[in-house]
């Protein structure tokens, strides 16, 4: 029987929630290798170990600081990716959304699983005692999850207005990133749709140029020996593809450090381009959490992939055989074993 062909989605900061907390109990051997290397890790530096914390009753200021969120995501990204069996799916491409570029590295063979941890540790603990700005998550879609052009317009010129920047295209969402005094203004003046705009717990601007200082000390602690070519063509959030033949690595490390801590991630394009390009049985949604499922299934229907056009038409798609197999979600992991 023919493998079935994948592309592989690694998710981004915030997606360790309360609802995720024991994430890791579940993890396979080879799993708990590389958890219990990164808790030795851990402990060297002085902070808890993914394991502690993963066992740990969820705490907003404990969870979702940089120093701990950025890792603990990576480790659960990694041990659903080390679960999925290879003999069954041909994994023919992987992507992430913002952090989850870095955890994408490490799917792709074009940094080893310890170098990754040592990327992601850098970038979250670097702003360890004081963030730089923040960001905040608003809607531009309808309630079928059609996208509203007229809206996204309108809310860009606010974010110009006040000296803001676009961090993420996310589907139907713009994850908008600038200073506190910038973002102030824009979580008075965006109109109130349910929860939004909703400013992110300590997340720093991140893909915008409040970043430059932070990129600059990465150049410094992350060398370019880092870097290899990946063994799996990995997307980037331009929607670049990173060839095994042709990556040259000083230029990875150059558009890892500096070009998306400094710009706008596409992660729309960054799907687009993988679903284009590969044509994929199933896109998989690595753990923790499943809150990038939503903005995956937006941008099917901006692209009416598989003739999936509207939120309720993509539901039914997702009960009867999900495209989408989010490994966070209990009913579909199953699938990948």
């Amino acid at each position: 029987m023919s493998k079935k062909r994948i592309i592989v989605v690694s998710p981004g900061r915030g997606t360790y929630t309360r609802e995720t907390s024991g994430y890791l109990k579940s993890c396979n051997a080879l799993a708990k290798y590389h958890i219990s290397w990164m808790d030795e890790m851990r402990l060297k530096k002085g902070y808890k170990t993914l394991t502690e914390l993963d066992n740990s009753i969820f705490k907003t200021n404990i969870h979702m600081r940089g120093e701990n969120a950025s890792t603990l995501i990576y480790g659960c990204s990694i041990s659903d990716f080390l679960s999925i069996d290879q003999s069954k799916y041909q994994i023919v491409g992987v992507a992430g959304n913002s952090m989850g570029w870095y955890t994408a590295l490490a799917l792709s063979g074009a940094v080893t699983i310890e170098n990754s941890y040592r990327i992601i540790h850098q970038m979250g603990a670097m702003m360890e005692k004081e963030i730089i700005g923040g960001q905040i998550i608003y809607p531009f879609m309808n309630k079928d999850w059609s996208l509203d052009k007229l809206k996204k317009i309108e809310i860009l010129k606010k974010i110009e207005e006040v000296s803001a920047h676009v961090s993420i295209n996310l589907g139907g969402y713009l994850v908008i990133g600038g200073s506190q005094n910038s973002l102030n203004k824009l979580l008075k003046e965006l109109p109130k749709i349910e929860k939004f705009p909703f400013q992110i717990p300590f997340h720093a601007a991140f893909h915008t140029p409040l970043m430059k200082e932070v990129s600059k000390r990465a150049f410094k602690q992350i060398s370019v020996s880092f870097f290899n070519k990946p063994k799996i063509p990995l997307i980037d959030g331009r929607g670049h593809i990173w060839s095994p033949f042709s990556t040259n690595e000083k230029e990875l490390q150059d558009y890892t450090l500096e070009d998306q801590v400094l710009n706008t991630f596409d992660f729309t394009r960054t799907l687009e381009v993988a679903l284009k390009e590969y044509c994929p049985d199933h896109i998989v949604l690595l753990g923790p959490g499943n809150t990038l499922g939503g903005s995956i299934g937006q941008i099917m229907i901006k692209n009416d992939w598989l003739k999936i056009n509207s939120k309720d038409s993509f539901i039914k798609f997702q009960k009867k055989d999900p495209y989408l197999i989010s490994m966070g979600e209990p009913s579909q992991r199953s699938y990948l074993f």
